[in-house]
C-alpha cells in the first residue's frame, strides 16, 4: 500500500473523500446507517433532518457511492455502500464520539476475540483430548 505522502494522486483522493463525510447531516445519515439497511422514512424519524434537506444529503451521499439504494414498491431503503464506508463511520466515531478513541480503533482494527465468545478453546485442550 502507498502512503499518502508518496502520492499526491492518493491524496487528493482521499481529501476529496473525506470533504463528502464534512457534513454534519451526512455524517448522522452515515452513522444511522451503521446499524444496518433503512428507509428515508426511517431515517427521517430518526435522524429529524426534514424531508427537504434529508434528499438533499441522500442524493449526495449517492453521488459520493457511499450508500447504495434498494427500491421496494414506492419504498427507497439506503444502506452503507461498502466496508470501507462502514470503517471510515466506525473511525469517525471512535475518534470524536464519546469513549476512548485509541480503545474503540483497536477493536476496529483487532476484534476482541474471547473463548467464551467464540467458542474456541485456547490451551492445551487444543492439542490433546483430556478424557
Amino acid at each position: 500500500m502507498m502512503t499518502l505522502w508518496q502520492s499526491r494522486a492518493q491524496a487528493d483522493i482521499a481529501a476529496d473523500k473525506l470533504r463528502r463525510f464534512a457534513q454534519p447531516q451526512r455524517l448522522m445519515i452515515l452513522s444511522l446507517l451503521l446499524e444496518g439497511e433503512k428507509s428515508v422514512t426511517e431515517i427521517d424519524m430518526a435522524s429529524e433532518i426534514g424531508q427537504p434537506a434529508l434528499s438533499q444529503q441522500l442524493a449526495e451521499l449517492r453521488k459520493a457511492e457511499l450508500v447504495t439504494t434498494r427500491r421496494q414498491a414506492k419504498q427507497v431503503y439506503y444502506s452503507l455502500a461498502d466496508d470501507t464506508v462502514v470503517l471510515c463511520v466506525r473511525s469517525i466515531e471512535a475518534v470524536f464520539g464519546a469513549g476512548d478513541p485509541e480503545q474503540a480503533l483497536l477493536s476496529m482494527v483487532k476484534p476482541d476475540v474471547r473463548p467464551e465468545r467464540s467458542g474456541i478453546v485456547r490451551g492445551a485442550a487444543n492439542f490433546v483430548r483430556i478424557r
